[in-house]
């Protein structure tokens, strides 16, 4: 418990750090941020009547200061190219990031799981040759070439499944049936293909290493099925393969961005694509902040179930 509290603390200053970072994207970034809200001719008055309205005309620390009490009580601004709050805009792309990312991370996690297992247990054979060289080609495969692959193979050419979108009638209805999460599918894959190749590489590692030791040969020699045996090693991998399968869940909720355009899925990617773009600093500020503290609390999440499934890790 007190391992848990002080990761807590430590995750403070993380939080503050990055919110600076954010912040500094308004002053850091070139150009006039007001520039996608003015029109062409617009005067001088214009522009500073509007730097007031969105608080560019103070210094940079009471800028700061005011933009991050706001966003405590969870007011991000304005968002300039839609005048919408930043908040709604982001709560409604998270929540969509979140179902695509789950199902990405559990089809990632699974057969990821499954490849290293057996590549594992049949080390140094032309199976488990052939499942690291999947791994590798899946880590090193660019995802938005799988993703416009998969389009064009499934949707267009097939046309088996949906090439974009997030259901038949957007995100707001979405439903757990097969008609919204064909939408789901494509985007799914594409973006378990890398935690798939991470888990299979680092479980094949554990596996390998875990099988040569000691206690395993001394567990078969007490008579222990090798059911038994295959339960002792899932405890031994489970810590390390949750902790890397955590961090890749942090990664798919934050860099999705060229999966999420592709697939045209309405998720904090998509919505990132069009802040750049369209430069709205409020949104891309909100966007970046909500995801580190997902990221964060993620992280902290991962440290308390690896006490519960590894009872040896002793954090006092």
């Amino acid at each position: 418990m007190s391992y848990l509290l002080r990761r807590a603390l430590y995750a403070v200053p993380i939080l503050l750090g990055v919110a600076l970072l954010c912040f500094s994207l308004v002053h850091i970034a070139p150009g006039d941020p007001l520039v996608s809200v003015l029109p062409p001719d617009a005067s001088e008055e214009l522009r500073l009547q509007l730097a007031a309205l969105y608080g560019f005309d103070k210094p940079f620390a009471e800028q700061f200061v005011h933009w991050l009490g706001r966003a405590l009580h969870g007011d991000l601004g304005t968002s300039i190219a839609t005048s919408r709050p930043v908040m709604a805009e982001v709560s409604t792309a998270v929540v969509n990031s979140v179902r695509l990312a789950l199902v990405a991370t559990l089809i990632g996690f699974a057969f990821g799981s499954l490849f290293g297992f057996v590549a594992g247990y049949l080390r140094d054979t032309p199976i488990d040759r052939a499942a690291s060289f999947l791994s590798v080609f899946g880590v090193s495969m660019p995802h938005y070439w799988l993703g416009m692959v998969l389009a064009i193979v499934f949707s267009v050419l097939l046309g088996w499944l949906p090439a974009t979108g997030a259901g038949p009638g957007g995100s707001s209805d979405w439903r757990w049936d097969w008609e919204h999460a064909q939408y789901m599918l494509l985007p799914a894959v594409t973006m378990s293909v890398i935690p798939m190749g991470i888990v299979a590489r680092t479980v094949r590692a554990l596996v390998a290493e875990i099988l040569s030791n000691e206690f395993i040969v001394g567990l078969r020699a007490r008579g222990l099925s090798e059911f038994a045996v295959f339960r002792h090693v899932v405890k031994n991998v489970a810590p390390t393969a949750l902790s890397v399968m955590g961090l890749q869940l942090g990664y798919l909720l934050g860099g999705s961005i060229l999966i999420e355009t592709v697939f045209a899925w309405p998720g904090t990617g998509f919505l990132l694509n069009s802040a750049i773009f369209q430069r709205d600093f409020p949104l891309l500020q909100g966007t970046i902040l909500v995801l580190a503290v997902f990221f964060v609390l993620l992280n902290l999440l991962v440290d308390a179930l690896q006490t519960v499934f590894d009872p040896r890790i002793q954090r006092n």
